[in-house]
């Protein structure tokens, strides 16, 4: 029987969940794989720290060359986040023969051209499906179960944060506040969520889907990102009573204009699958020549979703290690960046909410405005309210011009009659 041994850096959420499993399942995966996994190392900052799990004497570290120079280790697991130290630990694995495991999907978006590049020369594999969508098997997918379509557009959920707290403030009317917090009691946002509310770490993901989707490597600042901060309750229930959720969407699609990347809370119908996806859960619907539409759904973040993805490249890489298997091809990075499609050409249906002065003739002198800008209306809806100061004007415009929705908002914005900053969400009809 083969026996791989495996250090691991980091023990943390994730890092306690594989471990785990690793002790508990022993005997069903070795059935399995016909393989022994031996956790021969882990490095952790404080050793002696009591912990929910019990490790043989001599296994927890504080030193991480215990794990990158033991010559017996030959698959190295990733699991402390972050760009540095992750970065050289991953480096330094891969130059002394070893093969990787990560779910850093921050690392990966900003420094993996230099991570695939070694991996490619050592001839050493780097495994990262715990990178997007949690427990959902979208990086193999992509690399292997698709590999024969020409992708065409990859949108996604692919945060579980903003997605919960959209789906409270749709669901209940509660503020944009009140379910942060309630995110965080639950345990689904971090005491500092900015990189959730805000984003970026959809972007994150973004990349690393879009490299291996399109075979183009895309620095994080050509995606255009909007987090959630601006959306209302009043957003999410007008935008029902016309027919659509508003979901944080990640979008790469194939344009004649180029790559188009965003990040951007958005209506989408309530008829599409990726509207019923509620709470802390992911999706991510991939568009191919050959196979159409295909989505993928599961819990995007937690222990053991994580963990599964994170195991799923071990008994991966352990099975390959038996089978002297050849190592992996290399990821097909596209000479130089692709174009990528400005945001100012973007070319959308939006939605508009003003808050303006209930007095005759408003509605004319902001549909007068629009039209200028070749903005042409599709809908409007006016409510009443208690306030004597101003009232909600809302619009869907049909396709426009980012470039110029945003010269028509700054000129709206001047007008007297407007009492507020006008919000603006796109709508994709996916």
């Amino acid at each position: 029987m083969k026996k791989i041994q495996i250090g691991m850096i980091g023990l943390g959420t994730v890092g306690t969940g594989v471990a785990k499993v690793l002790q508990e399942r022993a005997a069903l995966l070795e059935e399995k794989t016909g393989t022994r996994l031996f956790l021969k190392k882990v490095c952790v900052q404080h050793p002696d720290r009591k912990r929910e799990l019990s490790f043989p004497k001599g296994i927890l570290t504080r030193n991480v060359h215990h794990v990158l120079d033991d010559p017996e280790i030959q698959i190295v697991l990733e699991l402390i986040g972050g760009i540095h130290p992750a970065k050289e630990y991953i480096m330094e694995a891969l130059r002394r023969g070893k093969h990787v495991v990560t779910a850093n999907k921050a690392l990966l978006a900003e420094e993996g051209r230099d991570i695939f590049r070694l991996a490619e020369q050592k001839k050493r594999r780097v495994q990262f499906e715990a990178s997007v969508g949690g427990g959902i098997p979208i990086i193999k997918s992509l690399k292997e179960g698709l590999v024969s379509n020409r992708i065409q557009a990859i949108l996604g959920i692919i945060n579980g944060t903003s997605n919960f707290i959209l789906t409270r403030m749709t669901e209940t009317g509660c503020t944009f506040g009140e379910a942060l917090k309630e995110a965080q009691k639950r345990g689904y946002a971090e005491r500092n969520p900015s990189l959730d509310i805000d984003g970026v770490d959809s972007a994150h993901k973004l990349v690393i889907l879009a490299l291996l989707g399109f075979g183009q490597e895309v620095p994080l600042d050509r995606i255009s990102i909007e987090g959630i901060r601006h959306v209302s309750p009043k957003d999410t229930q007008y935008a029902g009573e016309l027919g659509y959720r508003v979901k944080l969407l990640a979008i790469a699609k194939q344009t004649s204009q180029g790559l188009e990347l965003r990040v951007q809370p958005t209506l989408i119908p309530k008829g599409h699958p990726l509207a019923f996806v509620n709470g802390a859960y992911n999706a991510i619907t991939v568009r191919g020549d050959l196979v159409g539409e295909t989505i993928f759904y599961g819990e995007g973040a937690g222990r053991l979703p994580t963990s599964s993805a994170v195991l799923s490249d071990l008994l991966d890489l352990a099975q390959r290690i038996q089978e002297r298997d050849s190592p992996a091809p290399p990821l097909h990075f596209k000479s130089g960046v692709k174009r990528i499609k400005p945001m100012a050409s973007l070319s959308t249906r939006y939605y508009f909410r003003f808050s303006v002065v209930d007095r005759p003739g408003v509605l004319s002198q902001i549909s007068r405005l629009l039209g200028r800008h070749r903005i042409s209306i599709a809908s409007v809806i006016q409510k009443e309210t208690h306030q004597r100061r101003s009232v909600p004007l809302i619009m869907v415009t049909h396709e426009a011009l980012e470039r110029d929705v945003h010269r028509a908002i700054q000129k709206i914005d001047r007008l007297g009659v407007v009492k507020a900053r006008s919000i603006f969400l796109r709508i994709e009809e996916v």
